[in-house]
């Protein structure tokens, strides 16, 4: 043993040959043990300045079933969207007398991994979760389904394992947006999105394509990039604008892009909208706080996270059976303001 590391009941089972449930019961003084050999291992742990670890043992001994504890996996705390789903799910969850348990993956398969791995041992009685950017493996997932935990996916949701999800209509809402750039005069229009290993992207880049084509327009690869924040955007946009053909609008796949759009177009000097109109997804409260005021696709985060937590609670409770996949779609509207013509 490191005598820089504290000792446990594991180390004291080690080293006397016992077992861990003998040291428990020896230092709690059970008469189910010996005298001598609760005095051996007594006096073992106090040689070895063994300290009890209450919490844990309180835990183990309380959670013989799930709790009214729900796990929630956010991939980033900072995102005004993740939040306001988390408000929502925090409220259904109130209202039925659930508490939640809440981790941020921070866009990281593993850290996502240990966070499952922590909250099944922590006993929750369900989780809900929005699949980190940077996950292209899902056993983490399936195996919390093959022990009975009851999961549901959220916004960004994994086509890998059968599961419930609870999504916005992410086709229709950049459809709609990028056909009011249309109608309103644009016809040279670039997109802004997130990696396509995301469910969500690949539904917004169709959205978008089907809305060019159906105006009799094609896509062009030179103005289709991979950009998902703010500090990307203000980096790949001044490129994009010194070519010898620029885009007319910008439908981006969130706010925070189109932010970033709409600070790097009008520092260079065009004039938004009458020069270029941009278009975000969202419609978090920075939207309103642009000058002009962002064009934007609203999500109703709330409502989606009011969904998630209401089959979980649904399928824990068992009004909804635990291997019924629900797939529910929160519907999108289109928030016209200053930045469209």
């Amino acid at each position: 043993m490191n005598e820089n590391t504290p000792i446990t009941m594991k180390d004291i089972a080690r080293e006397l040959g016992v077992s861990i449930s003998t040291v428990s019961r020896a230092l709690q003084d059970s008469p189910r043990i010996s005298l001598a050999q609760r005095e051996r291992i007594k006096a073992f742990a106090q040689e070895h300045h063994f300290t009890p670890n209450y919490v844990a043992e309180t835990l183990r001994h309380l959670r013989v079933r799930p709790q009214k504890i729900i796990g929630v996996i956010v991939p980033q705390f900072a995102h005004d969207y993740f939040a306001s789903i988390l408000s929502g799910i925090e409220q259904e969850a109130s209202a039925h007398g659930y508490t939640l348990m809440v981790a941020q993956s921070n866009e990281q398969y593993l850290q996502e991994v240990r966070i499952c791995k922590a909250f099944y041992e922590h006993k929750v009685c369900g989780i809900i979760v929005s699949q980190a950017k940077d996950t292209r493996q899902y056993a983490h997932f399936q195996q919390l389904i093959d022990l009975g935990v009851p999961l549901v996916f959220y916004d960004r949701i994994c086509t890998g394992v059968n599961a419930s999800r609870v999504v916005v209509d992410d086709y229709m809402g950049a459809f709609n947006a990028v056909t009011h750039l249309f109608n309103t005069g644009c016809r040279r229009i670039a997109y802004y999105g997130s990696p396509m290993t995301l469910e969500i992207s690949k539904n917004r880049y169709n959205g978008y394509r089907d809305a060019l084509l159906r105006q009799g327009l094609q896509p062009r690869e030179e103005w289709i990039r991979i950009c998902d924040n703010r500090s990307d955007a203000e980096s790949i946009t001044p490129e994009i604008l010194q070519q010898e053909v620029i885009p007319d609008a910008f439908f981006a796949v969130n706010d925070d892009t189109a932010i970033g759009i709409l600070h790097t177009v009008k520092r260079l000097g065009y004039r938004v909208p009458e020069d270029i109109s941009i278009c975000g997804f969202t419609n978090d409260q920075r939207a309103e706080s642009c000058d002009p005021m962002l064009t934007t696709v609203e999500q109703r985060g709330v409502n989606v996270g009011e969904e998630a937590a209401n089959i979980l609670i649904s399928q824990v409770e068992g009004t909804l059976p635990k291997d019924r996949v629900e797939r529910r779609v929160v519907r999108t509207r289109l928030i016209i303001r200053g930045t469209t013509r």
